[in-house]
């Protein structure tokens, strides 16, 4: 598993991160053999959101059935996510706080590794999301901070009151899925539905401004389309390279899928939505490939992108 330092923290991190969005109807000894296969095969970060299960649910089965001593606390790193409400979106600092303190609570810790605003309020004050930061910092609640879903213009209107780095994005990205990666391939082609720019450049700016991006549904062929790892239906020649080149580096294609993310240089990092322990050993198992150039873009060319 590989383990870096993501620029602007303390933190020693595993590329691959995994997911507890679907952990809510999970009993205790799931959980348990859940996180261990992660940390067996070397994941120390897990993901979490106050939305998911339910206001804190997935949260609280988490803190319910998974205990660590201090010294496994200070090994892994606990993320979660504020922000989405029933019908509309809250980066208010009396929201901020009361939701983090109830985080805390539902996953029985002392502070969060890292915090992200989980989708852009577009009411937001960036001076309430400053305080909020400022009074987590300082009782120790929050280490880290960071963003979800958002572009540069959101990160830098937030910049403007926020002193607390913002170091990390998690948008969603695939083989698939990735128009954060394939616009920029084909910039200025006119009438080529891939050069549409949707993000502002977010993959530029995140690395010109360390900033550490989180791939969310990895393995998706779309919003929520389906898998595209043995879809042979709809993705054939994509199904025929990941075979390849998995058995070329003695892998599944899950991990060809993995390592297809972790290959860019901008060290990004793969969260897994997985509750499946044997797909997260698979997952892990890309953490480290390095595919060549011809590999990586004969990926990108199977899954239907353009090289102009």
């Amino acid at each position: 598993m590989k383990i870096f330092n993501p620029p602007r923290t303390n933190l020693q991190a595993s590329n691959v991160i995994l997911g507890m969005m679907r952990i809510s109807d999970m009993d205790d000894q799931g959980i348990r053999a859940l996180v261990g296969t992660a940390r067996d095969a070397g994941i120390n970060f897990f993901d979490h959101a106050d939305i998911y299960g339910g206001a804190h649910g997935c949260e609280k089965r988490f803190g319910d059935a998974v205990t660590f001593t201090d010294v496994e606390r200070e090994a892994v790193i606990i993320q979660s996510k504020v922000g989405i409400r029933q019908g509309f979106f809250d980066f208010s600092k009396e929201h901020i706080l009361r939701s983090v303190d109830e985080s805390l609570a539902a996953l029985n810790v002392d502070y969060l590794d890292i915090l992200l605003l989980h989708r852009p309020d577009t009411l937001v004050e960036p001076e309430d999301v400053a305080a909020a930061f400022d009074a987590l910092h300082a009782a120790g609640k929050v280490r880290n901070f960071g963003v979800s879903n958002q572009t540069p213009g959101v990160i830098e209107l937030l910049k403007r009151s926020v002193d607390q780095p913002l170091a990390f994005n998690q948008v969603q990205l695939s083989i698939t899925h990735a128009p954060v990666i394939a616009q920029g391939v084909a910039a200025n082609m006119a009438g080529l539905e891939q050069s549409v720019v949707r993000d502002n450049g977010l993959l530029e700016y995140s690395r010109l401004n360390d900033i550490t991006l989180q791939a969310w549904s990895p393995f998706q062929s779309g919003s929520f389309d389906g898998v595209f790892v043995g879809d042979r239906e709809n993705y054939g020649p994509l199904n025929d390279a990941l075979d390849d080149i998995a058995a070329a580096h003695g892998v599944t294609p899950t991990g060809i899928a993995v390592a297809w993310i972790t290959r860019h240089p901008a060290n990004i990092q793969v969260v897994l939505g997985t509750t499946r322990p044997a797909r997260v050993v698979e997952s892990a198992a890309g953490s480290e490939i390095a595919l060549s150039r011809e590999e990586w873009y004969r990926l990108f060319t199977a899954a239907g992108h353009v090289l102009p």
